[in-house]
């Protein structure tokens, strides 16, 4: 495990146990929490086909902050699913489609060039993460690693529509670096899946 891994997960070690005792008590599900957070990215989604930068970056924080907390939440009151699992990972990926589907769409309708090809090329690299993790637990192999997960995705994400409001090209370097890093990410757990299997026949 990295340093920037163990980090992360030691901060939501500290953070979520007592957000998850709030949420408990406001009677949302676990399913209903994982909702909520997919419609706050189709709001960020609107928000940012209309230029509203720091609106919608501030709803991508908080969809984010939903999607670490709905798992947590299940746990605690012993209600994780497996259906509840794929309910998850399936509103996490709408979420980012619709999020990225906004930011395209400013791209177009302000005669965006070539940064009209950053959301697709993010939403592929973000996907194919996302796969490799699912294949190679499918294939019974732990594969976690890598430098830019769905955390980090969401806070540069956010924090360069929050600066794009005033500084549009942030928002395509933000896009810019998600993308690179996503792929750096593949060829990360490519390789780990490889060490893992190298010993195979064949």
């Amino acid at each position: 495990m990295t340093g920037l891994s163990e980090m992360r997960h030691r901060l939501a070690d500290r953070l979520t146990p007592p957000a998850v005792g709030i949420i408990s008590r406001t009677g949302v599900s676990p399913n209903g929490l994982t909702v909520i957070g997919f419609l706050v990215s189709a709001g960020a989604a609107a928000a940012l086909g209309w230029g509203y930068f720091v609106v919608g970056g501030v709803l991508v924080l908080l969809a984010g902050a939903f999607d670490m907390l709905d798992g947590p939440l299940a746990r605690a009151q012993g209600r994780a699913t497996t259906f509840g699992a794929m309910l998850d990972s399936s509103l996490d990926r709408l979420s980012e489609a619709a999020v990225l589907l906004g930011v395209l769409v400013y791209f177009v309708y302000h005669e965006g060039t070539w940064e009209i090809w950053l959301p697709y090329v993010t939403f592929v690299g973000s996907v194919m993460v996302s796969y490799l993790r699912a294949r190679a637990e499918g294939l019974g192999l732990k594969c976690e690693v890598g430098l830019f997960t769905r955390a980090e995705r969401v806070v540069v994400l956010a924090v360069g529509l929050i600066i794009g409001q005033w500084l549009e090209l942030a928002v395509a370097v933000a896009m810019s670096l998600l993308a690179a890093l996503a792929f750096v990410t593949v060829g990360q757990r490519l390789l780990h899946v490889r060490q893992l299997t190298r010993r195979e026949p064949g």
